[in-house]
């Protein structure tokens, strides 16, 4: 008897397994690049028979860990897959990120804030200062997106269209503006701002990736000019490294270069 249930035992892991495998090919640079990957190139990808393959997606696809598009009749990962991740997503990034801020905040002796984008403001979720606790004052505070170096990098993967709906009405700083500054700060690896939201105050962000490169948060230094004003491009390099880090540790690969976007005419 507790022979069969090893064997069955054994069993199940090794479907799960194989299942974790058509998982992983879902998730490679070539599924995401194409958009989702058919049956035969996921079986050529694993190793297994199209049978096998296609009677496994069925399965996955029945419980929404995969879908499947009805007019290309290619997989990719499912919307109940991505649900499990993001209810977890929050409380991970910033367990991840507190001792990395910790050494950030440290090494610039500036006070650090983890940032999420809210609509248009920018929220801070943690802040922690160079002396190994955490700084309250902004933690739960919405900032306008557009006036500081977090919300420009956590905008990046914005488009010129999402732009106009999220901000097009406000009249506060012109979307051709803002995709310019999101730019420069794509192609520098972080965001730097002077005074513009506060007078005497900079600040320097950089992105924070998950798992599939998209940006879910921003590391950000800010501190009144006269400390760091001088100083602002050695903090952004040193934030970027940081946030490199944090991004590495939930699962974010930077195997291939992210791709250009056109902008607004």
């Amino acid at each position: 008897m507790t022979r069969v249930t090893d064997t069955s035992s054994a069993s199940r892991g090794h479907g799960l397994r194989r299942d974790i495998d058509l998982l992983e090919a879902l998730a490679s640079d070539e599924a995401q690049t194409a958009g989702g990957l058919g049956v035969v190139r996921l079986a050529c990808l694993v190793g297994r028979e199209k049978t096998q393959v296609s009677r496994a997606l069925k399965a996955l696809a029945a419980e929404g860990i995969v879908e499947r598009d009805p007019d290309t009749l290619e997989y990719r990962l499912g919307w109940r897959l991505f649900s499990l991740v993001a209810r977890t997503s929050e409380s991970r990034l910033v367990r991840v990120a507190e001792p990395l801020m910790h050494a950030l905040s440290a090494d610039l002796e500036e006070t650090s804030h983890l940032c999420v984008l809210s609509d248009q403001e920018v929220l801070t979720l943690l802040s922690v200062s160079g002396h190994s606790f955490r700084v309250h004052g902004w933690e739960g505070r919405g900032v306008p997106a557009w006036q500081t170096s977090a919300g420009r990098v956590l905008l990046a993967d914005a488009t010129p269209d999402e732009l106009y709906v999220r901000f097009g009405t406000t009249g506060d700083m012109p979307v051709p503006e803002l995709w310019g500054l999101i730019q420069e700060a794509r192609k520098q690896g972080y965001a730097r701002v002077s005074e513009e939201f506060e007078e005497g105050l900079v600040g320097v962000s950089a992105p924070v990736r998950d798992f599939r490169g998209r940006v879910v948060a921003a590391l950000n230094v800010s501190a009144p000019k006269n400390r760091l004003g001088g100083r602002l491009d050695e903090a952004g390099r040193t934030t970027a490294r940081a946030a490199a880090r944090v991004s590495a540790l939930l699962g974010w690969e930077p195997r291939r270069a992210q791709p250009a976007r056109t902008g607004p005419t």
